[in-house]
């Protein structure tokens, strides 16, 4: 765990829905993806899906969608996403990333939101081992022709990107390493109110938070800027 900031893993098997009414807050990514690659029709893995952020947004123009995530209790909050917006295209897996218990080329597009920087922080010392293993992973799921897209953090609290000193290997390695593309994007957070502002990001920020504080936020909006990384096989 990074030294003060609270304790994700135990957040996305505890508090799921607290996590997901903090997400909500931002902007969906479905435009973004779109640019990058058109998804109709299109069988779609969306890996570390989490609450359901990207595969609720493309359900509606998939052909499918796989969501896998390591918390159960965030692939439930996802099926209920998926399950109230009328779609039956979708099926939830619990599974470690690096070992994805699915079909060779079974998928056109892969997304992947958030989730493998856990992997790829330079606090974790097989960092680069575990990278490697999951873009093997993607790769081996991915039909030829397919497409890869990654978000991560560029940094919370800033107007321009600021990511995590833990990240910049792994973000160096998506472009030098294994050959993606690369663009940065603003997601800025705007809550109902300056209450639900600082209880929400206090939560899952924690110090972290404090030390973006200053740039940019004001009450109840807090600039965010996240990382895109897309690859075409």
């Amino acid at each position: 765990m990074i030294t003060g900031m609270p304790d994700h893993e135990s957040i996305y098997r505890k508090e799921a829905a607290r996590y997901d009414a903090l997400i909500t807050k931002q902007p969906a990514l479905q435009a973004c993806i779109r640019e990058i690659k058109p998804y109709a029709g299109l069988d779609i893995v969306d890996v570390g899906a989490g609450t359901g952020r990207l595969a609720a947004v493309l359900a509606g123009e998939a052909r499918s969608i796989v969501a896998t995530d390591a918390s159960e209790a965030m692939l439930s909050i996802a099926a209920d996403k998926l399950t109230a917006a009328g779609h039956a295209n979708w099926r939830t897996i619990a599974a470690d990333m690096r070992k994805l218990p699915l079909a060779e080329r079974s998928a056109d597009l892969i997304v992947a939101g958030w989730s493998i920087c856990y992997l790829g922080s330079s606090n974790n010392p097989s960092w680069e081992q575990d990278v490697d293993t999951v873009m093997k992973e993607l790769k081996r799921v991915l039909r030829p022709g397919g497409t890869i897209v990654i978000f991560e953090t560029m940094g919370t609290g800033f107007e321009q990107p600021n990511p995590p000193d833990f990240l910049l290997s792994y973000y160096s390695a998506l472009t030098e390493k294994y050959g993606f593309s690369h663009k940065w994007i603003r997601l800025d957070y705007e809550f109902d109110s300056a209450e639900q502002a600082e209880e929400l990001t206090d939560f899952f920020f924690g110090e972290d938070r404090e030390r973006a504080d200053g740039s940019g936020s004001s009450a109840s909006h807090v600039p965010e800027c996240a990382g895109v990384w897309w690859l075409y096989t």
